[in-house]
């Protein structure tokens, strides 16, 4: 009896050891990620900006992409692995957090001032990006099929908006609102090696991220999907919430904004898109409540930029001034949203 309990004891103490191995790799995965991304955003606008590429092809092409690059890494690694809910759950709870809880809290700190171009075009943009993903996942409802998955073909179509949202971003003119970007102070040489250390340090952190992440949902008995909604869709978007805070600090509203909004449509078009092409992502109904939500956090961000009664916000909406404001009691209500939601889910399991 007592050899027994001894070994139990030993069994006991290995997998508490083991699941404090895992959380510091979850840790050091998402200080790669962060780093990583860090290092390629500042490489790549340096290079950019040598080759006079506008500021706000810069802020919604390269800033955007490189603060979505961990969901990006993450979502590759989970897709080879055949891990489809972190891949589905990554974006869709990153998306969801870079709205209600990133935009809330900036607007906590300062009232965030929007662009009407971004209002009335790259926001509808996103949302027209969350109504596709919610129909081309649906093959059970919308086609009959016997499962729902996003298929390859699925995946080229998202690629496909992807690239006509790059044509749109790369043909803004030079002039007129901008995304500040650090000044190109960098060499060649220095740019090219940040941009190489940035993607080593986000495949290194995306396989920590993603290993580490199924580990602790199966020890502690959770769903990969909820894994995938809370810790890692936040610890992806570490970058964003950093680049955002930031930015409503200095009252830099274009950065906190359009890295956001940006950062949501590629994680759609691109992340969902190269994710689905490499291998077809299986969806479950169970997914949809979520999708929902995405879309109505969306639709929530649309009306809260606006001043003035909803009907006005509906029918009088060229009334409005050139500028829209997010105030700090919209942004209390988004954080609050946030955390109703996030309380649902681990209570849903």
């Amino acid at each position: 009896m007592e050899r027994r309990g001894f070994w139990k004891m030993r069994q006991t103490n290995g997998r508490v050891r083991h699941m404090f191995t895992t959380l510091a790799l979850l840790i050091i995965g998402f200080a790669f990620l962060i780093k990583g991304a860090d290092w390629l955003v500042s490489g790549a606008s340096a290079l950019a900006r040598k080759l006079g590429v506008s500021d706000l092809a810069i802020g919604l092409t390269i800033v955007a992409f490189g603060t979505s690059m961990p969901e990006f890494m993450v979502n590759m690694i989970a897709s080879l692995q055949g891990n489809s809910d972190i891949a589905i759950g990554n974006v869709v709870g990153s998306n969801i957090f870079n709205i209600l809880l990133i935009l809330g809290l900036s607007a906590l700190i300062a009232p965030i001032i929007v662009q009407r171009s971004t209002t009335l075009k790259e926001i509808p943009f996103s949302f027209l990006a969350v109504l596709m993903l919610l129909v081309m996942a649906n093959d059970v409802f919308v086609d009959g099929y016997a499962r729902s998955e996003l298929s390859r073909s699925d995946g080229l179509a998202f690629i496909g908006f992807f690239v006509i949202f790059l044509i749109y971003t790369m043909n803004l003119p030079h002039a007129g609102e901008s995304v500040a970007t650090p000044e190109a102070t960098k060499g060649t040489w220095t740019s090219v090696a940040l941009i190489v250390l940035g993607l080593t340090g986000l495949v290194l952190g995306g396989k920590f991220t993603v290993d580490s992440a199924v580990a602790i949902a199966r020890v502690l008995g959770l769903s990969e999907a909820l894994i995938g909604l809370t810790i890692v869709a936040v610890g992806t978007s570490l970058p964003e919430l950093a680049t955002s805070m930031v930015a409503a600090r200095k009252k830099n509203a274009d950065i906190a904004v359009g890295n956001i909004v940006g950062s949501n449509i590629f994680n759609i078009f691109w992340i969902l898109g190269v994710s689905a092409v490499i291998r077809p992502i299986p969806f479950t109904p169970a997914a949809n409540f979520d999708l929902w939500v995405l879309v109505a956090v969306t639709v929530l961000l649309f009306f809260l930029i606006h001043n003035g009664w909803l009907l006005r916000r509906i029918f009088l909406w060229w009334k409005q001034r050139a500028h829209y404001v997010i105030r700090w009691w919209e942004g209390a209500i988004m954080v609050a949203c946030y955390c109703a939601y996030i309380g649902y889910i681990v209570w849903r399991g």
